[in-house]
């Protein structure tokens, strides 16, 4: 059999080197995909700066992936040749712990972990566990699909959580927001759009989605927020969120790593704000996202990246140079 390429993380901290190595065969209950496009997600930055610990090394990165079914293990039913699918960062959950049982497979107790604890998708080729794999039909472009099997699930995960307030802040204008604010200003919302100081281009990109107002993090918006989702790896933003919110108001981190908390007043946490944080995401967000996006005309803005420009993708992302989402097409 022919070679994949794959770009691997051989170490924390050091950047990623192209190997070439036999495309696997997918084994029992697994697809062998094609990947033909995989967004650059944080999470995946992360895992290559080490915040992340415990990889399984060496890893190849990438956990929002669309791509072809090349191949179709044993007792694998419900896909076929060639259809598109999506891979996301839920790889595999036990399904006998307390939470699997309890319809809460996202706090698995023995999880699997695309590009984390099982390869992903910097690659040309990837193997997945055929459970957490989702059909995407025909419609719209792979690399422009890409962010939604991440920033997508997982930021609908953290909307949901938010509530239905008629105001939603959130705190962070990169891939996982752009996507979100155009699902609440869809359903009716008023979104505020928080970026750094300065960060104009952000603000006004999040005005162009049809943003009520952008600013700065370090500003409070014009009227008191329902809720607040802080996509920013910023423990600082989580007392500027609280005191955005009003009585009642929820702020919800929807990070995997996120730097201290600074101590605040309790004050800010006082009159019932509820402080809260999201792992992971179940397959049922996947299904409910998945329907819901193409309704709300989601459309990502991209760059696009060779799969063997993967350390510049990560490096645009790391420096704050990137206006939506990071693609790597192979």
């Amino acid at each position: 059999m022919a070679n994949m390429r794959a770009m691997v993380l051989d170490r924390p901290g050091t950047p990623l080197v192209m190997h070439e190595r036999p495309i696997p065969l997918p084994a029992r209950g697994e697809l062998l995909i094609k990947v033909t496009a995989c967004g650059v997600c944080r999470t995946d930055l992360h895992v290559v700066d080490g915040d992340l610990e415990h990889p399984k090394l060496p890893i190849v990165p990438g956990h929002e992936i669309v791509g072809r079914v090349a191949a179709i293990g044993a007792d694998v039913s419900g896909f076929v040749m060639n259809e598109r699918v999506g891979v996301p960062w839920l790889g595999a959950t036990c399904g006998v712990c307390p939470y699997c049982r309890a319809s809460a497979e996202n706090l698995c107790d023995a999880p699997v972990f695309t590009g984390y604890t099982r390869d992903g998708g910097f690659a040309t080729h990837t193997v997945a566990d055929a459970r957490y794999c989702f059909p995407l039909g025909e419609a719209g472009d792979d690399a422009e699909i890409a962010p939604w099997l991440c920033a997508g699930l997982i930021g609908w995960r953290s909307y949901r959580m938010a509530g239905p307030g008629e105001t939603l802040g959130l705190y962070g204008f990169g891939a996982a927001a752009h996507i979100l604010a155009q699902v609440a200003i869809w359903q009716g919302r008023r979104v505020y759009a928080f970026t750094r100081a300065g960060d104009t281009a952000a603000q006004d990109f999040a005005r162009s989605l049809g943003a009520a107002w952008a600013g700065s993090s370090d500003d409070l918006p014009p009227e008191p927020l329902d809720a607040a989702i802080i996509f920013a790896p910023v423990g600082g933003l989580v007392p500027a969120a609280l005191k955005a919110v009003k009585k009642g108001g929820r702020v919800v981190c929807g990070g995997i790593h996120m730097s201290n908390i600074p101590e605040f007043p309790y004050a800010l946490l006082w009159e019932e704000r509820h402080l809260m944080s999201v792992a992971n995401l179940t397959r049922e967000d996947a299904r409910e996202f998945l329907e819901i996006a193409p309704k709300a005309g989601v459309r990502c803005e991209i760059t696009r990246y060779p799969l063997e420009k993967a350390n510049e993708a990560l490096s645009d992302l790391r420096e704050g140079r990137l206006q939506g989402a990071a693609v790597l097409v192979p």
